[in-house]
């Protein structure tokens, strides 16, 4: 039996804002868990494979992921007498809340092993520009816009991950 897609719709966006969903994003596994989940739902068994873990670890980590609300069974299927869990991120975004630099930098560094792991040359680009506030909230509503319209184009075509970041940077010290 193929399983059937995710019987509930992907939440836009979830805002980590709680002591149990930051204490979740501290742990490579799980950022790693929260990428591959993000096309497809997927088993502990299909995710330890992709992810070269042990199926225990897995389900320990995605117990974390589900008790601080950032997956979720998709649906079921029976097999051989058990049933097997298919899991899915909560939100098809995640956004961590302002003013926890702790969270922004775990979910940096799983992107940075991301990166490293690619094959090719990932396209990286950092540019430093003055801007007025008006003009900083333009470019990231532009931003936004770019990335939420962007299409998938559907199984069989290969994964892109998309980093955007409009931050202003801590003023230099006075020399």
């Amino acid at each position: 039996m193929t399983p059937t897609p995710a019987e509930q719709p992907l939440d836009d966006l979830l805002e980590v804002t709680t002591p149990a969903q930051f204490k979740a994003l501290g742990h490579p596994l799980r950022q790693r868990l929260l990428f591959a989940l993000g096309q497809r739902p997927a088993t502990i068994s299909q995710l330890a494979a992709a992810l070269g873990a042990a199926k225990g670890n897995v389900a320990h980590h995605l117990k974390v992921l589900r008790d601080a609300g950032m997956v979720r069974v998709a649906h079921t299927r029976q097999v051989r007498g058990g049933t097997e869990q298919y899991y899915q991120r909560s939100a098809r975004r995640m956004r961590v809340a302002p003013g926890h630099a702790a969270a922004t930098a775990a979910m940096l560094g799983a992107v940075a092993e991301e990166v490293s792991a690619a094959p090719g040359e990932p396209l990286l680009h950092l540019r430093h520009l003055r801007l007025t506030a008006a003009q900083a909230e333009r470019l990231g509503a532009a931003l936004s816009e770019l990335l939420d319209t962007a299409e998938d184009a559907g199984e069989g075509e290969d994964r892109y991950g998309v980093l955007v970041s409009l931050y202003r940077q801590t003023p230099p010290p006075p020399a």
